[in-house]
């Protein structure tokens, strides 16, 4: 069962409502509905999901080699001012200078790899996610790999969580009840 302490979640419901009233939440994030969902794999620390766990191919079966994808808009709002800040660009290059790094950041893949294929058998190409292990190209995949599998698993993530700092200092990013969102309120397009 997924707690509001920022801890992995478990495989089964994510929450006491079921894995429906997750994904209603997870819709009012993305402004969409979410697909290939398979779990919540981690919760911000304000109790909603920040997380998901999708299946390596989407329902039509095209391959989707992203497994942890980032859903809170204000994780991926921290996220993308790293980005823009060329924090990539410096830990690419750190990959080079920096053997033990670049030895961690190759366990996250082998990682990454080893958890999407056990949902569903490997994609063709074994294609990485986020740029692993040879670059780094998009921090959001990393920061999710590393709420969902927890500290130490990858470095830049674990990196990337910290610079970022706590998104959820103002509350949660929607509200947990879409009846509490007003008619004309976007995140409530869905329903």
């Amino acid at each position: 069962m997924a707690v509001p302490d920022g801890k992995a979640a478990a495989a089964g419901p994510a929450a006491p409502d079921g894995l429906a009233a997750d994904l209603a939440v997870v819709e009012r994030q993305l402004g969409r509905r979410p697909r290939a969902v398979c779990r919540v794999a981690h919760r911000c620390s304000c109790g909603l999901p920040d997380v998901v766990e999708t299946a390596p191919r989407l329902e039509d079966g095209t391959p989707f080699p992203t497994l942890f994808y980032l859903t809170c808009p204000r994780a991926n709002s921290a996220v993308s001012r790293l980005e823009n800040s060329g924090l990539m660009r410096t830990m690419t290059a750190r990959l080079a200078a920096e053997p033990a790094v670049a030895a961690a950041y190759r366990a996250a893949h082998e990682d990454y790899l080893a958890r999407r294929d056990a949902l569903g058998g490997s994609l063709p190409g074994d294609p990485g996610a986020g740029g692993m292990p040879e670059r780094v190209k998009c921090l959001h995949v990393l920061v999710a790999h590393s709420l969902a599998a927890g500290p130490g698993v990858n470095p830049f993530g674990d990196e990337a969580i910290a610079a970022a700092g706590d998104w959820a200092a103002r509350g949660p990013c929607v509200p947990a009840d879409a009846d509490t969102i007003p008619a004309d309120d976007p995140r409530g397009a869905h329903r």
